[in-house]
């Protein structure tokens, strides 16, 4: 007779296993301590085999007779049912393995290494946040144009629009992995080249005009906040380097006997030499004297870690300048750019390689640490000199064109 809700339900244990049979090759397998499975028994050519339908009472008796069906009317096509079960399993777990957020995690954990990790740490949010909740799960070779940009979107629509090309970027950086790796087609941002508005870049906040300089010279003398960042003050208009290669500059990069500071430029992963005028090296010897002990010439709070990423920004707002629209900690770097050559007449390719640029030259080589050293050692001297007479309000004239 066939199974009744009611009898399934009832169905105590006896201290050994026993079963319960259903129509058609169904039956309810209830253990020594009252555990109760659905069973599938049929043959398949010539060899008898069982196939598990599932818990109850997670599964109950309707849904398991649907099951049998199902697998009944594969054994009338000719399909074992238990291999067609094994089957759906295996293409179930690659779907997973293949996710979108799956592919993406691997492809970070290749690139990333070779990152800054203040980069490593945005591309990751982003992904994180704007990406994973809605494409996260989906294999990646199923995802299209317009999904990808109906989550991009969402970032656009908030106002993030910079954000949004930047999600747009990474997203295509994965796909790309993905059809190396064989694990998709094509990469679906591709085709939507154009879909997005363009985003205005704007410069980083700088002061170019001299006699604006001075001023801003003069307010960073007159500073009160701790030595340490008014150190780093001090020495940012006069080396130039990028704020995150300030703030982590290390002592042993440095030999102020020679007057040079070498360092691994972050964004290039080339070597970079800074010659440094007499007023810099001043300032690092005195400086050298509380944090030349530790690691990091400008440490923070924790003395085994960097001065803030906000440090600069933050004092130059307690000085009263605006870091959006007046003057930042990377502004040094364009306002040294700019005088360097319209006020003391240094070429563009010399300035260029101080500021760690890749410049190409007749020879292919995109930059050479030691190339123009020589200029470069008269440029930095000649620059100090001038922000000195500049800041004490006294007469600047143009100096001749280096050569």
């Amino acid at each position: 007779m066939a199974l009744t809700d009611v009898g399934v339900r009832s169905a105590k244990p006896t201290g050994k296993l026993y079963r319960l049979f259903d129509e058609r090759g169904m039956y309810l397998e209830v253990s020594a301590t009252g555990g109760k499975w659905w069973r599938f028994k049929y043959r398949f050519q010539g060899k008898e085999k069982r196939l598990s339908l599932g818990v109850y009472p997670d599964i109950g008796l309707k849904d398991a007779r649907e099951q049998r069906d199902e697998m009944r009317k594969l054994l009338a096509k000719g399909v074992d049912p238990g291999e067609h079960k094994k089957a759906k399993k295996a293409a179930t777990l690659e779907r997973a393995t293949n996710s979108f957020e799956v592919v993406a995690r691997e492809w970070f954990a290749r690139q990333s290494p070779g990152w800054a990790q203040s980069h490593a740490d945005k591309v990751v949010q982003r992904l994180e946040k704007d990406i994973f909740p809605w494409l996260g799960g989906r294999p990646i070779e199923e995802v299209g144009a317009p999904e990808l940009l109906t989550v991009i979107r969402r970032i656009e629509e908030r106002g993030a629009k910079d954000t949004a090309h930047r999600a747009m970027q990474n997203c295509g950086q994965v796909f790309r992995y993905a059809v190396a790796t064989g694990r998709a087609e094509r990469d679906p941002s591709a085709d939507l080249r154009g879909a997005l508005p363009p985003v205005r870049r704007e410069n980083f906040a700088s002061i170019t005009e001299p006699a604006k300089v001075a001023e801003l010279l003069r307010a960073i003398d007159g500073f009160r906040g701790t030595f340490v960042v008014k150190s780093a003050l001090l020495l940012a208009p006069l080396i130039f380097v990028r704020p995150g290669e300030l703030r982590k500059a290390q002592w042993s990069g440095f030999d102020l006997e020679k007057a040079e500071w070498r360092y691994l430029v972050t964004k290039t992963k080339t070597e970079h030499l800074v010659p440094l005028a007499v007023q810099a090296v001043e300032i690092l010897r005195e400086l050298h004297a509380l944090t030349g002990h530790g690691t990091y010439v400008f440490p923070g709070r924790d003395p085994k870690k960097p001065m803030s990423e906000a440090a600069v920004n933050a004092a130059l707002r307690r000085m009263g300048y605006d870091t959006k629209t007046e003057i930042t900690g990377h502004g040094f770097r364009a306002m040294a750019r700019t005088i360097l050559h319209e006020e003391l007449h240094f070429r563009p390719e010399v300035i260029e390689h101080q500021l760690a640029h890749k410049v190409p030259d007749s020879l292919g080589s995109a930059y050479n640490r030691t190339k123009f050293l020589k200029d470069r050692r008269v440029m930095m001297q000649r620059w100090a000199d001038y922000l000195v007479a500049l800041k004490a309000g006294g007469q600047v004239t143009s100096i001749d064109k280096c050569t």
